[in-house]
């Protein structure tokens, strides 16, 4: 086993160990506590109770300390073993339900015993494993960080518990770390930024995932869309448009009425008003129709209406289609958990002798895009089929061909991946493109998928060099993933101060008194007659007012306009990057030259 495997291992034993020390808190706190579960996560861990009461904030101070005391008295975590049925004897005395109902999950699957962890005066029905003694854990370096309601085994229809969270670290200084991350998490939340800025809403009237772009978030939102369809077109993509809605024999055809019912809408009927359905009459022809979760067979059925030769391959189709998703209320979040969003959808058609030039050109435009671009640092994730199963569509040649093909370019490419066997979809194998944020929180954005289904359920073929009939590849693409989810997550990456080609205002000018407004306003024209987005503020607001104004709203420069900067044709230049907010005044020509090449570098 590597180091970094045998650290990854230990800290999730430390975090598990954690967990079972809160549990004995809650416990020392409230006897009547009801315990669920507590396992680990990826950045710390959780424990989830039936209490006799809701906790507060002030509680999770109270638990830390008792916490601190469990661990200071160094008890071991002894495992032993029971029966079955006397462990159900065990946990029906001491009246924890929840065990009780585990223990009989496990009884059904067949098991005969199950493992009991001790320590102290504590014992938890528990497969571990768990640290030698609760001495082993730094007091110094834990927290509980918040709690929040959860339902039992995830079901909204059980008893609902509540969920106490927390981290813990080998010491005090990461604990810092982690804490610090946090705290700047929170201020660059994109939702809190997204209000602050003015960049979307969500109304619950509209409904509830649907965001609304203001002005502000629609100006970023059409910005990023008139990039990458440039990016796109000079990469020989060719642009569809697809609707809302799909009849349902299109997703009967597709597959997703079987296997993507439980993210999809319930149906249309189409063959009816409004008024008639308020009226109760019934339609003289039924109409089925259904939202769509994805573009993929629309994009089929457009191949599909030309006959094609070898020679028109690869052919690559992008849209920017809005697609639909049901997620569960709880689950939504901005714009990055939402129920309508927008997807960068490309699907690339093409000979298995292109396959491998198709992919390199692939992976290269991701690169472009996620780090040369946004300064995203990049993980990539090769998902593969698990042989031992027989769950996939399509046959043997396809996945070989596939899975070779993405296991050679990564090494041309000399890219270091994670393989991640049995997690390729049924219908073929991916890449996942996972980045990391200014924070150093990682991001799951773009997707480059093989798709055996759609080829097969419609049919799709073009004639070879043989003047054969002969089934394409077709590989899913989005770099972008969900525009909105993008959206959400460069909100938080930049703190909501974007580069200046993407800033919905990129200069504010303020006079210092009205007797400069034409001066001012001279400034800006000139400055929208070369595509610079400009605005004035001349508010009947003090000048510190006004200035302190556009900074909130991350302008990346305030040129400020006084009778010297009037005369000799000047501007004063307050730049956002400039930490010192220092002012500089340049000949407002010179200004216009150098934003204009900072717009054009992408800065």
């Amino acid at each position: 086993m590597s180091e970094k495997k045998q650290e990854i291992d230990k800290q999730a034993i430390i975090r598990h160990s954690t967990a079972h020390i809160l549990a004995n808190a809650v416990l020392e706190m409230f006897p009547e506590a009801k315990i669920a579960v507590g396992p680990a996560t990826e950045d710390g861990f959780y424990h989830d109770f039936e209490l006799p009461r809701t906790l507060i904030p002030e509680d999770l101070e109270i638990l830390e300390n008792k916490m601190r005391e469990i661990i200071k008295a160094n008890n071991p975590f002894e495992k032993s073993s029971l029966s079955i049925e006397k462990a159900i004897e065990k946990y029906e005395k001491l009246g924890q339900k929840y065990k009780v109902e585990l223990i009989k999950d496990l009884e059904k699957d067949g098991t005969e015993k199950v493992s009991i962890y001790k320590s102290g005066n504590y014992v938890d029905l528990c497969t571990g494993p768990h640290l030698d003694s609760t001495g082993e854990i730094n007091y110094k370096a834990f927290k509980l960080t918040k709690f929040s309601g959860a339902y039992w085994k995830g079901d909204e229809k059980r008893e609902q518990l509540q969920r106490i969270y927390g981290v813990v670290f080998n010491d005090r200084k990461k604990l810092k770390q982690y804490l610090f991350q946090q705290e700047e998490a929170k201020k660059r939340d994109h939702r809190k930024l997204g209000k602050e800025l003015d960049l979307f809403t969500i109304d619950p009237n509209v409904g509830l995932g649907l965001p609304l772009y203001k002005p502000n978030g629609a100006m970023i939102f059409n910005l990023l869309k008139r990039w990458f369809e440039d990016e796109q077109l000079k990469r020989n993509y060719l642009p569809v448009i697809t609707p809302h809605i799909g009849r349902k024999s299109l997703w009967e055809t597709s597959g997703h009425w079987g296997f993507y019912n439980e993210s999809m809408y319930p149906p249309l009927e189409l063959g009816q008003t409004l008024e008639d359905y308020q009226d109760s009459r019934k339609p003289n022809e039924n109409e089925t129709y259904l939202l769509k979760p994805m573009n993929c067979p629309f994009h089929v059925s457009i191949f599909n209406d030309n006959k094609h030769s070898y020679r028109d391959l690869p052919i690559k189709y992008y849209e920017f289609g809005t697609v639909y998703r049901f997620e569960q209320k709880g689950e939504l979040s901005g714009l990055t958990r939402v129920r309508g969003f927008t997807q960068d959808d490309a699907h690339i058609i093409c000979t298995k002798e292109q396959l491998e030039e198709e992919m390199k050109k692939m992976i290269d435009f991701a690169f472009y895009i996620l780090q040369e671009t946004f300064g995203f640092e990049i993980e990539i994730y090769a998902s593969f089929r698990d042989s031992k199963k027989e769950k996939y569509l399509g046959d043997n040649e396809k996945w070989e061909v596939a899975e070779e093909t993405i296991i050679k370019i990564l090494a041309d490419k000399k890219i270091k991946y994670k393989k991640e066997i049995g997690e390729a979809a049924f219908y073929g194998p991916k890449m996942d493109f996972k980045v990391k944020d200014s924070l150093g929180r990682q991001w799951q954005l773009s997707t480059i998928q093989f798709d055996f289904n759609l080829p097969e359920r419609f049919d799709m073929s073009f004639v070879n060099n043989k003047g054969e009939k002969e089934q394409p590849y077709m590989i899913h693409r989005a770099l972008f993933g969900s525009v909105d989810r993008f959206m959400g997550i460069l909100i938080e990456h930049f703190a909501g101060a974007f580069p200046i080609w993407l800033s919905p205002m990129q200069v504010v000018i303020i006079p210092v008194s009205e007797k400069f407004n034409d001066y001012a306003n001279e400034v800006k024209e000139s400055l929208s007659v070369k595509n610079i987005r400009a605005k004035l503020n001349i508010k009947n607001d003090s000048l510190g007012k006004r200035i302190r104004e556009a900074e909130k709203q991350e302008v990346p420069y305030i040129l400020v306009v006084g009778e010297k900067e009037m005369n000799d044709k000047t501007v004063a230049v307050r730049a956002r990057d400039n930490k010192e907010n220092k002012q500089e005044v340049v000949k407002f020509d010179d200004f216009v030259v150098n934003i204009l090449e900072e717009v054009l570098e992408r800065k």
